[in-house]
């Protein structure tokens, strides 16, 4: 079936301006363009455009999201996969969320006192879930299920004061990066040694050991898997390999 426009706008939700403006960055092209100027889209443009909105409901910026897409190995099952598993993974955090909201609620409501400890137990929970699915393959293949297990638990025994610490650090470190990419930093510079050590930092702050072999060896993992590429490139492409060069040469 071949859908105009304005057709696919309505079928899909994407306004015809974002449609063209795919067009125009070589995102979605129409399968044909009429005499008139009208854009038509077959079924392989409805493929891709559902690809595009199941990466975009990750966070994923435009230009790698055309990069997936174009690569001559992607692999849409296996892509589909992925949404699955994250979008699974999502629901879960929100059901967390949920779950201490009501906890919340239910404390205000019978004036009770809830722990500190409780108000961040779901936080805490998704950051371990986060690290596990991010980290937890190639950790637990290279180093065993001891490694992550402590790294896990390390993280669900944070007190409040430490857990806020960790996650400024992770934003101060996603800030930084970005910052240098665009402005053309080098990795081997100063900036880079600075972000190095928030990054060791960040990995060492629940009380786990500093070993900068070990630092190198995660710091690799994120120019070579997609998953860690998507995270640290949701919105400027070439972080994740900036900090990749900056540990590989600051780490120590």
């Amino acid at each position: 079936m071949e859908y105009s426009i304005q057709q696919l706008s309505r079928l899909s939700g994407v306004t015809t301006r974002a449609l063209r403006w795919y067009d125009r960055i070589g995102l979605l092209k129409p399968s044909r363009v009429a005499d008139s100027g009208y854009r038509y889209y077959g079924p392989a443009e409805v493929d891709r455009l559902q690809d595009i909105l199941y990466y975009r409901a990750l966070g994923v910026e435009l230009a790698r999201i055309r990069e997936y897409l174009d690569d001559p190995s992607f692999d849409r099952l296996a892509a589909l996969r992925g949404h699955l598993a994250a979008l699974v993974a999502e629901r879960g955090r929100l059901e967390q969320l949920i779950q201490s909201v009501q906890d919340t609620i239910g404390a205000e409501e019978r004036k009770e006192i809830m722990s500190d400890e409780k108000k961040f137990e779901a936080f805490k929970r998704r950051a371990v879930e986060r690290n596990e699915e991010l980290h937890g393959r190639e950790i637990r293949e290279k180093y065993g299920d001891a490694q992550m297990d402590e790294a896990n638990a390390a993280v669900m025994g944070l007190t409040q004061e430490r857990y806020r610490e960790w996650t400024d650090l992770g934003r101060e470190i996603q800030g930084r990066l970005e910052a240098a990419v665009r402005a053309g930093i080098s990795p081997e510079g100063e900036e880079g040694r600075e972000i190095t050590a928030l990054h060791r930092r960040w990995l060492t702050v629940a009380g786990s050991a500093y070993d900068p072999a070990k630092h190198r060896g995660i710091a690799e993992l994120y120019a070579a898997d997609e998953r860690f590429t998507a995270y640290y490139d949701k919105t400027v492409s070439g972080c994740a390999r900036f900090l990749r060069d900056a540990i590989c040469r600051w780490a120590e």
